[in-house]
């Protein structure tokens, strides 16, 4: 394959997980993650660092709701088998139709089944014009 054909092939498979992504968080799929992360993720929302193990009480802590992105941008490093990326994110509550909208930052590692985010970062933006990270919090303390 051709260093261009393989780069299409990467980019296509990145958008494919950031999408996948999306749809398990809207669908709250429980049992998925491995398909979009690599087991040793870092996930960091609202202040909070999270490991794999915490995204099923993560997800369970988090309203209903649609997540809708656009395809990441996606910048590779010299080996070809590392990238990192930016896609842009909508998410509206499922009850209220409130919206939330900001980017994930991430980092993408090629593995042995295909491109895994290893390193995704949430950031909100708000009414205010301001940028943040979210409310100082970790969901996951709050029960108990």
């Amino acid at each position: 394959m051709s260093d261009q054909a393989q780069r299409t092939a990467d980019l296509v498979e990145l958008h494919a997980l950031c999408a996948r992504y999306m749809s398990y968080t809207s669908q709250f799929v429980q049992d998925r993650w491995l398909d979009v992360f690599t087991a040793d993720v870092e996930y960091s929302a609202f202040g909070t660092p999270y490991t794999l193990e915490r995204f099923p009480a993560l997800l369970e802590a988090a309203p209903r709701g649609q997540f809708i992105g656009n395809m990441p941008v996606v910048e590779f490093d010299a080996s070809g088998d590392r990238a990192t990326g930016m896609q842009h994110f909508v998410f509206i509550d499922q009850q209220t139709h409130a919206m939330r909208i900001g980017w994930y930052r991430d980092e993408y590692v090629r593995t042995a089944d295909g491109w895994r985010i290893r390193r995704r970062a949430t950031t909100f933006m708000r009414k205010s014009g301001d940028v943040d990270s979210g409310r100082q919090h970790d969901p996951l303390a709050e029960q108990g």
